[in-house]
């Protein structure tokens, strides 16, 4: 069973768009995932312009995929290290913290995501 930052079982991110690195809708991973999709964001108009500047483009369809696009309010599964990028550029998406996984905590604390959280949790005060 994977776990989230918060130490419970990893909430599915979103199926429609269907993220994950597996497509299952959940920010799970393994060895093969070298970008570590584990952060689960509700993308921004900010972070998809940024991400866009960066050389990966999020917003246009690519059918050949089965990736519709994303528009800001989607929810994703973010590389942490690029979540960490748009964090320094100011333009951090808001994180769900219990469908984010918990190896997002190698790269990010607990309270940096707390900070940027989108939801309301238990342990801490919605932020966004």
């Amino acid at each position: 069973m994977s776990r989230n930052v918060l130490g419970e079982e990893l909430q599915p991110c979103s199926y429609d768009p269907l993220t994950g690195y597996f497509r299952d809708g959940c920010c799970r991973t393994d060895e093969s995932d070298l970008g570590t999709h584990v952060v689960c964001a509700r993308v921004t108009q900010a972070f998809l312009d940024h991400s866009l500047s960066r050389g990966n483009d999020l917003m246009t369809p690519r059918p050949e995929w089965r990736f519709a696009g994303l528009k800001p309010g989607d929810r994703w599964c973010l590389c942490v290290l690029r979540w960490l990028e748009a964090l320094q550029a100011g333009v951090a998406p808001p994180v769900v913290l219990n469908s984010t996984h918990e190896k997002a905590l190698k790269h990010v604390p607990l309270d940096v995501l707390r900070q940027h959280a989108w939801q309301k949790t238990v342990d801490g005060p919605p932020v966004h």
